[in-house]
């Protein structure tokens, strides 16, 4: 078949390969004028995410991530509360982008195509972009994002809905680190709990992909609580007086944010990670969002990773999440001959899928950030796609 996937970020990309693979021809339309870029954003790189360029591409693992061997959590003043041996690979969504996308190719990647409208017949999809082109394919993957324009044409009615808290966001390079913090953090994915907050702290690559210890970078997340009306507008608002919604990216949160964040963490977080916090020139915000939908194909239309459903990241698995939709999305395609139906298998999966993980961030969520229940024993806030640790 024809087929136009709109969105070339991760989960896009993955079906865009898988779909390749399958004999089919595969158009990618990204609505960025440039290569996609995530200056800060460390991943859980889970079995899913990781699947497609460790099975088809044939990338060793140790080059583009970091191993980690235990869960430890830290005390308000800095001393071990709990150490578990559990291995987590992590990397960051540069890296995983970039492999991904030299695999796929640029041929078929058309960057500056943002999706205008569409419409579709039994036989086929017609696609407009605001660029002034128009294609028509056999099938529509819409895999353009947490604010997708598909979803909101086909669902008018999905919204995103605020969880009520943020992630603060941001890392430092190893080697500006003493060798005596780098010891401390460089093997684990560290924890501290605190009421209605908690802060995570991993290595992974750096902006060039290395991943030899003083290369990397130390990644952090914190969730931090912020009230809907002003106080949530003051931090959306950037440098240039734009009120963001989804996230205020690297290098435009205000001055005045900055200094309030790192206030915050130097009166609530350990020393160790307090200067994680300090250390980072240029920190950035992601408003966590939940977006919940009971649909996911549409006749000859699918929707597929945050275009779908939108998960909260604690379980880290919002990139797996897309991935395996890639990986279902193809395996149907295979088994049927009629597209709809193919669809309708595909969204029967799925839609379960997102669904269960939904429930569970969810849960993780108001564990740490409203019912002060969080437990590092817990197993449900182990990292995991399908289930805790899976």
């Amino acid at each position: 078949m024809n087929i136009s996937i709109v969105g070339g970020s991760l989960g896009g990309l993955t079906a865009a390969c898988l779909l390749r693979d399958a004999g089919h021809e595969v158009a990618v339309f990204e609505r960025s004028p440039v290569r996609l870029e995530q200056r800060g954003a460390g991943i859980g790189f889970l079995p899913a995410t990781y699947r497609y360029l460790h099975e088809r591409a044939g990338i060793d693992l140790a080059k583009i991530s970091v191993p980690t061997s235990h869960i430890r959590y830290l005390d308000a003043l800095g001393n071990v509360v709990h150490d578990e041996s559990h291995n987590y690979l992590f990397s960051s969504w540069n890296t995983v982008y970039a492999s991904t996308l030299d695999h796929f190719g640029t041929s078929n990647y058309h960057l500056d195509f943002e999706m205008k409208n569409f419409s579709q017949t039994p036989d086929s999809v017609s696609l407009n972009f605001v660029n002034g082109h128009s294609v028509e394919s056999q099938l529509l993957v819409a895999a353009d994002g947490i604010g997708s324009m598909a979803r909101n044409t086909l669902i008018p009615s999905s919204k995103s809905v605020y969880a009520g808290y943020v992630a603060w966001r941001g890392m430092v390079r190893e080697s500006t680190l003493p060798a005596s913090v780098c010891q401390q953090l460089s093997d684990a994915i560290t924890y501290f709990v605190y009421p209605h907050s908690h802060i995570l702290v991993y290595p992974i690559p750096d902006h060039d992909g290395r991943v030899t210890e003083g290369d990397r970078l130390i990644n952090f997340v914190w969730y931090c609580n912020y009230e809907v009306g002003q106080e949530l507008t003051t931090l959306l608002t950037d440098k240039n007086g734009l009120l963001r919604e989804v996230s205020v990216p690297l290098g435009l949160v205000t001055e005045s944010n900055v200094a309030s964040m790192k206030a915050m963490a130097q009166a609530n977080l350990p020393t160790v990670l307090s200067d994680i916090v300090q250390a980072t020139a240029e920190p950035f915000v992601q408003v966590i969002y939940d977006v919940e939908i009971s649909r996911m194909a549409f006749g000859r239309i699918c929707l597929l990773g945050d275009a779908a459903m939108v998960v909260r990241p604690h379980a880290a698995a919002g990139t797996a999440k897309a991935a395996a939709d890639g990986w279902a999305l193809a395996e149907s395609l295979e088994k049927y001959d009629s597209v709809p139906l193919a669809l309708e298998a595909y969204q029967d999966s799925q839609l379960a899928l997102a669904q269960n993980l939904l429930a569970r961030t969810r849960r993780v969520g108001a564990k740490s950030q409203f019912l002060n229940t969080w437990d590092p024993q817990d197993p449900e806030v182990i990292f995991g796609l399908h289930s805790p640790g899976n």
